[in-house]
C-alpha cells in the first residue's frame, strides 16, 4: 500500500530546490501583510495617533540623518516607500525568487524522470503480470498518476503551503496588536482546518473507490475498441452498452451523492463557521478599539489581515479538494511502481550505451530433468529430459496444455525451472547475461506482434543496423518478397496498429523475416501456421523448410503436416515426454502421435 511519503518521494531529487522555492513563495506571502499594516499606520498618522515604536524609531533615525523638521510628512513618506518596495519593486523578482519558475520546472522534470521509470517498470515486470492485467488499465494508471502529480505540485508547493505560512504570519501580526484576539483567531482556524482534514480523509476513501470504478470502465472500453469486430459479429452492441451504462451509473452515484455532496456539505459548514468567526473578530476588535486598548490603525490592520486569513479558507479548501481528488490516482500509480520486477529484470539492459555480453552458440540445447509449475499444486512440466543437437530441427507436438509453449518460455527465461537445468552449449542459461543470451534466440509466435510503422521498421525491429541487402535476403527466405509488390509503397508501407493492414499470412511471413534478420543460433516457431488458410500455411511451410539445417530450429505445432520433415519429433503428454522419434518411427509405434495423425488425416481417432 502506497503512503503519503511515497508521493513526497516522487520529488526526492528536487527536495532542496523545492524547499528553497517554497520558502521564497512564503516570504512573498508574508510581504503581502506589510501593506495592510502600513495602511493602518497611515490612519494613525492622519488621526493624530502614535506610530508603533519600531516604526517610530525608524522615522526618528531617518529624520536625524536628513535633519527633517516635518515628522508627519516624513512618516507618510517612509510608509509609502515601504508599500512601494513590497508591491511595485518586488514585481519583477517574484516570478523567479518567489518560485513561480521552479514550481513548474520541478514537476515537469519529475514528470519526465518518472515517465522513464514507469517505462522501465513496464519493461522489467514479469510476463505473468501482463497475463493478469489489462494493458489499457496499466496505461491509464500510469498516465493519470503522472499527470496528477504534475498538476498537484504547483498548487501545493506554490499556493497551499505558502498560504498556510501567511496565516501563521497573520497570527503573529495580530498577537503583537492584541494577544487575546490572536488566540481566538488561531483556535478558530485550527478547528476549521482540523475538521476539514478529517472530512477530506473520508472523501479520499470515496475517491479511491471512484478511481477503481473508472479504471474498470476505461479498461472495458479499451477491450471493446480492441475487439470491436467480435462485438459486431455477435451483435452484442446493446449488451456492451448496457454493461457500460451500469458502470457509468455506479460512478455517477459515487461522484454525485458521496463526493460532490460531501464537498458541498464541507463548504457550507466552512462558510458558516468562517462568517461567524469574522463577525466575532470584528466585534471583539471594535470593542477593544472603543475601550482604547488598540488604535484606529490597529483596528483596520487587525480586521484586514484576519479577513485575509479567513478569505484564504475558500481557496485552501479548493486546493485541498483538488488534492483529495487526485490523491487516489497518485497512490495507485505508486502501487504500480512498487510491483516486484521479474526474476530476469536484473540482467535486462536498459541503457543503449551499455553493451550486453556477446555470445555465439552452436545451438546445442539440453533440458536436464526440468520441472516447472505456475502453481505448486499443478505441475506443468515433469522431469523433461531432452537433447537437441546443433542445426537439428525438433518438433514439439501434443494436446493443448501438454506443456509445449511453457518449455519454450523456460528456454527464453521468461520463467525459471522449479527443478533441473537448461543448458546451451553445455552452459546453464541462468549463468548467462540475459540480454546477450536472448539476442542469440528468435521466435515466431502464432500471433505476430506488429508495431504501427512501416513494413521495414517492423522487419528490422530486432536488428536496426542490418543492411538493406540483409533485409532483402531475409525477406526472400521468408517469402516476404512475394507480397512486397502488392503493397502500395513496398517496404515503406505503413502497416497500421497491430498490423491491421496485413493478412494473417503476411504477418507470419513478416515475423519470420524479422527473426531471420537477427541471425539467431536457435529459432523457434510457436504455432506459426495454426490460424492460417491452406495456401498461406503452405507458403509458411516452404519458408520453414528453407531454414531447416541452417540453425537449430524448434517447431511447436498442432498441425502435424508442419513437422513431417523434422529430424526429431517430441510428443508431450500431461507435462511429460511420451514419445520421441521421426515421423515414420512414431507412426510405427502406434502411440499418441499415430492417433493424432490419424485424427488429422481421416477425422477418425484410432
Amino acid at each position: 500500500m502506497a503512503t503519503f511519503r511515497d508521493i513526497l518521494n516522487y520529488y526526492r531529487p528536487y527536495h532542496l530546490l523545492s524547499i528553497v522555492s517554497i520558502i521564497g513563495a512564503s516570504i512573498f506571502e508574508i510581504l503581502d501583510l506589510v501593506v495592510p499594516y502600513a495602511i493602518g499606520q497611515i490612519l494613525n498618522i492622519l488621526s493624530g495617533q502614535d506610530l508603533d515604536k519600531p516604526l517610530q524609531n525608524l522615522v526618528d533615525g531617518i529624520a536625524a540623518l536628513t535633519q527633517s523638521q516635518d515628522e508627519r510628512f516624513l512618516s507618510l513618506a517612509v510608509l509609502l516607500v515601504i508599500i512601494f518596495l513590497v508591491t511595485v519593486a518586488r514585481a519583477p523578482f517574484q516570478p523567479w525568487i518567489g518560485g513561480w519558475w521552479y514550481h513548474w520546472a520541478i514537476p515537469l522534470k519529475a514528470r519526465r524522470n518518472q515517465s522513464e521509470k514507469a517505462l522501465e517498470k513496464i519493461l522489467t515486470l514479469p510476463l505473468d503480470f501482463y497475463d493478469e492485467h489489462n494493458p489499457g488499465r496499466i496505461a491509464g494508471r500510469v498516465t493519470k498518476g503522472i499527470a496528477n502529480h504534475t498538476w498537484t505540485y504547483p498548487e501545493v508547493a506554490g499556493q497551499l503551503i505558502p498560504k498556510l505560512v501567511r496565516v501563521l504570519g497573520i497570527f503573529v501580526v495580530i498577537w503583537f496588536i492584541e494577544w487575546r484576539i490572536a488566540i481566538l483567531f488561531l483556535v478558530s482556524f485550527v478547528l476549521i482546518l482540523s475538521f476539514s482534514i478529517k472530512h477530506l480523509k473520508q472523501l479520499i476513501f470515496h475517491e479511491e473507490r471512484l478511481d477503481r470504478y473508472q479504471e474498470n470502465t476505461e479498461s472495458r472500453t479499451s477491450e471493446i475498441v480492441t475487439n470491436i469486430k467480435t462485438v459486431k459479429a455477435f451483435a452484442t452492441e446493446a449488451v456492451e452498452l448496457e454493461r457500460q451504462r451500469q458502470r457509468l451509473n455506479r460512478e455517477l452515484k459515487v461522484i454525485l451523492y458521496r463526493l460532490h455532496l460531501g464537498y458541498i456539505k464541507l463548504g457550507t459548514w466552512q462558510k458558516t463557521v468562517i462568517d461567524v468567526c469574522v463577525f466575532s473578530l470584528l466585534s471583539l476588535t471594535l470593542f477593544a478599539t472603543v475601550q482604547g486598548k488598540i488604535s484606529l490603525g490597529h483596528f483596520v490592520t487587525t480586521l484586514t489581515v484576519s479577513t485575509m486569513a479567513y478569505s484564504e479558507m475558500e481557496p485552501l479548501n479548493d486546493l485541498a479538494e483538488l488534492f483529495a481528488r487526485r490523491y487516489a490516482s497518485m497512490q495507485r500509480f505508486h502501487e504500480f511502481m512498487e510491483q516486484p520486477a521479474g526474476k530476469d529484470a536484473a540482467g535486462i539492459v536498459l541503457t543503449p550505451t551499455h553493451r550486453a555480453t556477446s555470445y555465439q552458440f552452436t545451438g546445442k540445447v539440453e533440458f536436464n530433468h526440468v520441472g516447472f509449475s505456475y502453481d505448486a499444486r499443478y505441475p506443468v512440466l515433469k522431469d523433461i529430459q531432452l537433447l537437441i543437437e546443433p542445426y537439428q530441427t525438433v518438433a514439439l507436438v501434443g494436446r493443448s496444455g501438454s506443456g509445449k509453449s511453457t518449455l519454450v518460455k523456460l528456454l527464453f527465461r521468461y520463467f525459471e525451472p522449479n527443478q533441473g537445468h537448461i543448458l546451451i552449449d553445455g552452459v546453464d542459461i541462468r549463468n548467462l547475461d540475459i540480454t546477450g543470451y536472448r539476442q542469440r534466440l528468435a521466435i515466431v509466435h502464432q500471433e505476430v506482434d506488429v508495431f504501427n510503422g512501416t513494413l521495414l521498421d517492423n522487419i528490422t525491429y530486432g536488428n536496426r543496423k542490418a543492411s538493406f541487402e540483409k533485409v532483402e535476403e531475409a525477406c526472400r527466405i521468408a517469402r516476404v518478397d512475394e507480397m512486397i509488390e502488392q503493397l502500395p509503397q513496398g517496404y515503406y508501407t505503413v502497416v497500421g496498429e497491430r498490423g491491421m493492414r496485413l493478412s494473417g499470412g503476411q504477418r507470419q511471413r513478416l515475423g519470420i523475416a524479422r527473426a531471420l534478420l537477427v541471425e539467431p543460433d536457435v529459432l523457434v516457431f510457436d504455432e506459426a501456421t495454426s490460424s492460417l488458410d491452406y495456401e498461406s500455411e503452405r507458403s509458411i511451410q516452404l519458408a520453414m523448410q528453407s531454414i531447416q539445417g541452417t540453425r537449430t530450429t524448434i517447431i511447436i505445432a498442432h498441425r502435424l503436416s508442419t513437422v513431417r520433415d523434422a529430424d526429431k519429433i517430441v510428443v508431450l503428454d500431461q507435462g511429460r515426454i511420451a514419445e520421441v522419434g521421426n515421423h515414420a518411427e512414431l507412426l510405427c509405434q502406434k502411440g499418441i502421435y499415430r492417433r493424432l495423425h490419424a485424427l488429422q488425416e481421416t477425422g477418425e481417432l484410432l
